[in-house]
């Protein structure tokens, strides 16, 4: 099993993979229509799968169905049962059409929707707001001086907001723990822009969102490409780019498949071990899980870790793959 890492700078252990819950949602306003609708009882199966393979956070969000994903999270941890330091929760604060005021004045109600279970990170979901990177930082500082929530972490900052948001809350002497960003072995873009590079500087946890592209590097597209019909329309719409090339991807998803029979693994399984053991402990992951058997699969990519030359292999085609 891999060892838990800290989140940031923080005092926070996370396992190398959370659970995302965007699908959690429950089809609830425009956000949660991305996912077809799972049932409580699913969903309860998928969180007790996860807890019991060792991830120990689960990342939610304000937009996810309206708060829908955060009320389902929290009703399933209570009959679950688990104890708060072995469920840290991370939720985000939706940023567009509003202003830093919001931040504190919205508290509440997100720990109202998670049934007043801890917030252990707060994140700005998006750069987009009426306010500034300063504001933000401060109302943030606000609730953690207050005791409403633990960490402080933004989503989808470039490298300079990040170095900005981190420079405010050092004013504090509270850590930017995290930035929450796309990264895959299909999509390297913070590798180049110096997301990635300035995380590692400044000692700020990489939550990558989207680890498997939707689904496309488990390989099940390319054994059945009728599958593709069986998402939901904003999904197929949103990835018709990559799905209408998957003879591009195929190379990649074949060495995934290759080197995951030596590990008795699948080949998402492969991905994920390489996306969180690739760059040390600045990376950790965020896969979904629609099926109890993904939420298997996902804490399967705990149980192993790739060698320095399976991670060049992988390295290596998956560049060829992204600049084609």
């Amino acid at each position: 099993m891999l060892a838990k890492r800290k989140l940031g700078k923080s005092n926070l252990e996370i396992s190398a993979l959370g659970l995302g819950c965007w699908q959690f949602s429950k089809g609830s306003g425009v956000v949660g229509k991305y996912w077809s609708e799972i049932d409580d009882e699913q969903i309860k199966d998928i969180i007790r799968i996860s807890l019991a393979g060792g991830i120990n956070w689960f990342d939610t969000a304000e937009a996810y169905g309206r708060g829908e994903s955060e009320k389902v999270l929290a009703r399933v941890l209570n009959e679950l049962d688990p104890q708060e330091e072995h469920a840290l929760i991370a939720t985000k604060w939706w940023p567009v059409l509003r202003r830093a005021t919001s931040i504190t004045s919205s508290i509440e109600e997100r720990l109202a929707c998670l049934n007043s279970r801890t917030i252990h990170l707060y994140q700005i979901h998006q750069p987009y707001s009426f306010s500034s990177i300063k504001k933000q930082m401060k109302a943030m500082a606000e609730l953690v001086q207050q005791g409403k929530i633990v960490t402080v972490g933004v989503s989808n900052f470039n490298a300079k907001q990040m170095r900005e948001a981190h420079q405010v809350l050092a004013e504090y002497d509270i850590p930017l723990v995290s930035n929450q960003m796309k990264y895959s072995l299909l999509d390297r873009v913070i590798e180049q822009n110096g997301v990635l590079e300035t995380a590692k500087e400044l000692g700020v946890t990489i939550i990558a969102y989207s680890p498997l592209e939707q689904g496309l590097l488990t390989g099940k597209f390319h054994k059945n490409p009728e599958l593709l019909q069986s998402t939901s329309r904003v999904r197929q719409f949103t990835n018709r780019k990559k799905h209408n090339n998957l003879s591009q991807t195929k190379p990649l998803v074949d060495l995934l498949e290759q080197i995951a029979d030596q590990y008795r693994a699948s080949a998402s399984q492969v991905a994920l071990n390489w996306l969180i053991t690739h760059n040390g402990d600045t990376v950790v992951a965020i896969p979904g899980a629609t099926k109890v058997q993904h939420a298997k699969d996902n804490v399967g990519a705990l149980t192993f870790q790739l060698t320095p030359d399976e991670q060049d292999q992988i390295e290596r085609v998956s560049k060829q793959v992204v600049n084609n």
